[in-house]
């Protein structure tokens, strides 16, 4: 467990993603995925409007169904203006089976246009902030994998973000990287991460073990958490497994294994992987 930066909320280090339930045939074979991590002792359950096409909180719903009380429930909206913001959380609610999520994140960040958009009058930010007051929300971030400029620029235009959602892999710093232009202004205004893309699609699998993916990401100032698309139980149980007791990497170590992730059987081959980033 940890302490989600500033909110005094103790979340786990590990979270199952929503974005993979797509993995799976159907929303009843979904939905009994997410019952057996629950039932592996995962409390933390991140989702988002989008994925699946909204399979996926559907999912989430059935599968945490008797259970709501116990876990960390997020979902995000790719809205921005407040109307289509809260439009989002209506359905997100309805169909997570619930009357409130913990987090509430503003989703896909990937130009300042989209920063001066949501935060404008008649922006999504309205919507959340209504949201909180009205206990329809916890805690409010937003998200993104595009543009570290962008994301440093939605931090500094706020000041009460809860959280905030980047790409925090061993591989990152060799392009467009989040940890060096981004992560930094989180970490010294407070704002906790929620490291996605920690494999980097599986790619980092060709030279380091997941263990090390994942120790090297929540070893990075400020991550508080490593959100692991898992579409297997096993997967998830590995990563579990993977954290447990395990300590921080030193910055020799984590230097270590930035140089691996980029050379030989690594991430990088002359040219970037990295889909989901801006090109240059």
């Amino acid at each position: 467990m940890t302490t989600l930066g500033k909110t005094g909320v103790e979340v786990q280090v590990i979270a199952q993603g929503g974005a993979r339930m797509d993995l799976h045939p159907d929303i009843p074979s979904a939905a009994n995925h997410v019952r057996q991590v629950d039932e592996l002792g995962v409390r933390y359950f991140d989702c988002a409007r989008m994925y699946w096409n909204g399979q996926s909180e559907e999912a989430y719903g059935l599968g945490l169904q008797g259970v709501r009380k116990h876990v960390f429930l997020t979902s995000k909206s790719v809205g921005r203006t407040a109307k289509d913001a809260e439009k989002d959380l209506e359905t997100s609610l309805r169909l997570l089976k619930t009357d409130y999520v913990d987090l509430w994140q503003m989703h896909d960040i990937r130009t300042l246009d989209d920063v001066q958009a949501v935060l404008k009058p008649g922006g999504a930010m309205e919507a959340f902030e209504a949201a909180t007051k009205d206990g329809k929300c916890r805690l409010i971030g937003f998200t993104g994998h595009f543009d570290p400029d962008a994301h440093a620029a939605m931090l500094k235009a706020y000041d009460h973000w809860d959280t905030v959602m980047m790409p925090v892999h061993a591989a990152d710093h060799a392009y467009l990287s989040f940890k060096e232009i981004a992560l930094p202004v989180a970490a010294a205004r407070g704002v906790p991460c929620q490291a996605i893309k920690v494999f980097a699609k599986a790619n980092l699998l060709r030279s380091l073990s997941p263990g090390t993916c994942l120790r090297d990401a929540l070893s990075q100032p400020g991550v508080s958490v490593a959100v692991c698309g898992c579409g297997t139980v096993g997967q998830m149980a590995d990563n579990l497994r993977a954290v447990q007791n395990s300590r921080k990497m030193t910055p020799e170590e984590s230097a270590e294994v930035r140089k691996r992730a980029i050379v030989g059987a690594g991430v990088y081959t002359g040219t970037t992987l990295e889909y989901w980033k801006k090109r240059a």
